[in-house]
């Protein structure tokens, strides 16, 4: 894909420029401020909201499914009821006393968002402004930091996307590759102004994920760099008081946990929010995105100085909104942070806003339309339902699907006389393809997450390993006696997209042994697997870097990859047969069994 250095550069040099300068100032009009008076103290508060990881999520609706969204949990997703939130806050604090920001995967995830990267591309002449950035406007977003979901569609639509943003994508550990100069802005500086004393100085400061150089290697690599976040935020942060900010609050799309999914692969820590809160003195709150997971308020006590600092973290998809309340009290000349506190929103409490959901009616509409098409026939229904404990067909179809895939991308290499294998897992318990015709959100069902896929390079002894850790799903049953499948799985709290089916071996699971001695008859084209042998292994991004903890995958010689979704490659294997025809490719290649005897 073509890379524009000097829009790259010169987007970057004038974005940062403005917001630094500019920033999100409130108008004097709107001033209304929320000041107390106590003992000749003066003081003023003030709300920073914030959402994360919002996924190309603006409707509470499920494309997959084409029904609203539901979860067993009843939470609802989208801008539009964020939206309601949002105004209602405002309405409560005064609007001058409040900035909305986010923090990062924003313009990925749905079908909704997949359509205008790919089908009717924002990149195009005359081309369509993104869903999300016509709803992050409407709501008035003061800044956002970039997610790693940001690359998949490749930077050249990020940069359209950031285009026609009204507020800041902000990176500071996002730099040029060749001059290691920030790509982006690195953060934004807002003023909010108070009856008394002089304005606050409300700096944000957007940092990245450093494993967007693993996860999109194919769309950075030799184009931008990503640093740890300690590291830049030990920069910036005490520029950012210099220049005389009152508050500095952190965008990270970067967990608390202060784990990694990708190993030693990359020196840098993937999920670093608590130790840039822990490590570098001068923030006041950091708003967390990246790990998918609810915390209304964490605090961590800085090494340096002792103080707390307030971390929270909005679920995701828009199904909370953080609100940071500050309290400033004005002392000797300046305003200092008395008093911090976090919580959170839950989204399923608001109303779509009209507002928004009629800004983007017609958007809708087309996806709609889009997902509902049909894109071939199958000869037969297929269900995920018992695909936990079963060898299924549609299991078989992501796996076949993917190893032809990477088949035909390593023919002609030096590789490409190795036989292919494939790992999926039974990413939803609910996906089916219906008998007859087969329908975009069929195929797209299949695969809920937004993984890509790759090649990695395994022998035989590996891929034992690799069965072996897997098969630690299943909670060890003796032999004899009925068995409840619904008892079966998830052992050690494993999620059912931790277990891998691999494709084009047979084995068996027995799962009547302890954990690490279970796979039993492993072979390979009627043989027993040969553990100095070599084999291709097509494998999901996520697996690749990491994800699970499976052996040996991560530090395998990758041999090929790409940053296409490995459901819009299902869909388009779909149109390009016409007909799913399961006895082309379901076979039952692997089962339960228990000292032999198999389980069904």
């Amino acid at each position: 894909m073509a890379f524009d250095r000097r829009t790259f550069m010169g987007a970057s040099a004038a974005t940062g420029a403005a917001v630094a300068v500019a920033g999100a100032t409130s108008s004097p009009a709107a001033a209304a401020a929320a000041p107390s008076q106590g003992a000749g103290k003066k003081t003023y508060a003030f709300t920073v909201m914030g959402t994360t990881d919002l996924h190309g999520n603006v409707f509470n609706w499920d494309y997959f499914t084409d029904k609203e969204f539901d979860d067993k949990a009843h939470n609802d997703v989208g801008l539009a009821k964020i939206s309601t939130l949002v105004e209602q806050v405002r309405a409560e604090k005064g609007r001058c006393n409040t900035l909305l920001i986010d923090a990062g995967d924003t313009i990925q995830g749905t079908q909704l968002s997949y359509y205008y990267a790919k089908v009717d591309p924002i990149t195009a002449r005359r081309g369509p402004v993104h869903p999300m950035a016509q709803a992050m406007n409407a709501i008035g977003y003061d800044a956002a930091a970039l997610g790693n979901h940001e690359f998949n569609y490749g930077i050249p639509v990020l940069r359209k996307f950031e285009e026609q943003c009204r507020f800041p994508l902000l990176g500071a550990n996002a730099l040029d590759a060749k001059t290691l100069r920030p790509a982006f802005a690195p953060y934004s500086m807002h003023r909010l102004r108070t009856p008394h004393g002089r304005d606050v100085k409300v700096a944000v400061l957007g940092l990245t994920n450093p494993g967007i150089a693993i996860w999109d290697k194919a769309n950075v690599q030799g184009k931008m760099t990503f640093p740890g976040l300690e590291e830049q935020a030990a920069k910036y942060v005490p520029r950012l008081r210099s220049m005389g900010a009152d508050v500095v609050i952190v965008s990270a799309h970067s967990g608390s946990s202060g784990t990694s999914s990708y190993g030693d692969q990359l020196p840098y820590v993937e999920n670093a929010a608590g130790l840039v809160a822990e490590q570098v003195p001068g923030i006041d709150a950091i708003l967390v995105g990246h790990a998918h997971t609810e915390i209304p308020e964490y605090r961590v006590k800085n090494k340096a100085t002792g103080k707390d600092v307030v971390l929270s973290e909005p679920l995701k998809w828009g199904q909370r909104l953080t609100l940071f309340d500050f309290e400033l009290s004005w002392e000797r000349g300046r305003w200092s942070v008395a008093k911090v506190s976090a919580k959170v929103l839950n989204s399923n409490t608001a109303a779509e806003d009209p507002k928004i959901t009629g800004l983007l009616s017609d958007e809708h509409r087309k996806v709609v339309a889009y997902v509902n098409q049909v894109i071939g026939t199958s000869t037969q229904a297929m269900s995920s339902a018992e695909g936990p404990v079963k060898d299924v067909p549609i299991i078989d179809l992501i796996n076949h699907v993917q190893a032809e895939t990477v088949k035909a991308a390593l023919a002609g290499s030096e590789w490409g006389s190795l036989p292919v294998l494939s790992q999926a897992s039974c990413f939803s318990r609910t996906a089916a393809i219906p008998a007859g015709q087969v329908t975009i959100k069929d195929a797209a069902g299949l695969y809920p997450f937004e993984n890509t896929l790759e090649a990695r390079l395994l022998t035989g002894a590996q891929l034992k390993d690799y069965l072996e850790y897997s098969a630690r799903y299943y909670v060890q049953t003796a032999p004899g006696g009925a068995v409840d499948p619904a008892k079966l799985t998830n052992a050690e709290n494993i999620p059912d997209y931790n277990y891998d089916a691999v494709y084009g071996l047979k084995y068996d699971v027995d799962i009547a042994q302890p954990v690490g001695s279970r796979i039993t008859g492993l072979s390979f084209a009627g043989k027993p697997v040969d553990p100095a042998a070599q084999f291709v292994f097509a494998v999901n991004n996520y697996r690749a870097s990491g994800g699970g903890a499976f052996p040996h995958v991560p530090k395998a010689k990758q041999l090929w990859a790409n940053s296409d979704e490995i459901r819009n490659t299902i869909i388009q294997w779909v149109k390009a047969k016409g007909t799913v025809d399961p006895g082309q490719f379901a076979s039952v290649d692997w089962r339960l069994t228990r000292a032999g005897v198999p389980v069904f």
